[in-house]
């Protein structure tokens, strides 16, 4: 990229000068030169650091100001209630529409240091794939999975839900599983162990989900994935449920939440 081809220069210069101008021995100069080298990329690389962090901040911004913009509607509707919960949770997804949009052209403004980052439309993917989950615009959701950056539990888990949505096989689904959950810390696991288990389920593998769990808790000790591993253990795959988990559960949209209206959350952090 320019920045790698801007130090290389920096760092040749700081060995010419040091070499010819100054007639320092070949020893100094390159270790002048290695040294430019290196202060021009932190430089730099600080600088762009700063600049993008600034970016992603204005989209959380956006997000945190929609955010009270709901929060004051719920509160009003207390004292004036809407005609049904199904036209208060068209309306609030109407409002949030709006600002996740805003948000996503938002992160358009990191194209500006392509030039500099090799990764950066990796984490442009990665940016936006959240925001179009949670406006449910799948058609982007679909075209960014494959460039997005899914180390973090809950990408993973997205692209899990997406596939259980498609109907996609199984071993595809178990492959995004094993491969998200191979290094993960203790109880790092809890979404992504609900989220195959209840997709085993739903595809009549309560073996298969029994097993899931079993592994899973080798590395956890959360409660609602020993829930339902009793559950399927005394033969009660009904009882199974992932609803207290609660919004991290919802917002990967295989279920919806009973009997209330949406609440917006952030997606960064």
């Amino acid at each position: 990229m320019i920045t790698l081809l801007l130090a290389v220069a920096v760092g040749f210069g700081g060995y010419s000068l040091a070499h010819f101008a100054a007639g320092l021995g070949n020893g100094w100069s390159i270790a002048i030169g290695a040294g430019c080298f290196v202060l021009f990329n932190l430089i730099v690389g600080r600088f762009v650091k700063k600049r993008m962090t600034a970016e992603m901040e204005g989209v959380q911004q956006i997000l945190a100001d929609g955010q009270k913009k709901l929060q004051a509607k719920m509160q009003r509707w207390q004292f004036r209630p809407p005609s049904s919960m199904q036209a208060a949770q068209r309306e609030m997804f109407a409002d949030m529409n709006v600002f996740v949009r805003e948000a996503i052209a938002r992160t358009d403004n990191l194209d500006k240091y392509r030039w500099f980052v090799p990764m950066i439309a990796r984490q442009k993917a990665t940016a936006q794939l959240q925001l179009y989950w949670m406006i449910k615009d799948f058609k982007q959701v679909d075209r960014l999975l494959p460039t997005a950056f899914l180390a973090d539990p809950n990408l993973a888990a997205i692209k899990m839900a997406r596939a259980q949505m498609l109907e996609a096989p199984i071993e595809e689904i178990r492959k995004t599983y094993d491969k998200a959950t191979r290094r993960l810390r203790y109880n790092e696991n809890v979404l992504l162990a609900a989220t195959f288990s209840w997709i085993l389920v739903k595809r009549n593998d309560v073996d298969g989900a029994f097993k899931v769990l079993t592994e899973a808790l080798k590395n956890s000790d959360n409660e609602v994935l020993k829930h339902n591993h009793e559950q399927l253990m005394n033969n009660r795959p009904a009882h199974f449920s992932n609803t207290a988990l609660g919004d991290q559960w919802f917002q990967l949209q295989l279920e919806e939440p009973r009997n209330r209206a949406p609440r917006q959350r952030s997606v960064y952090r």
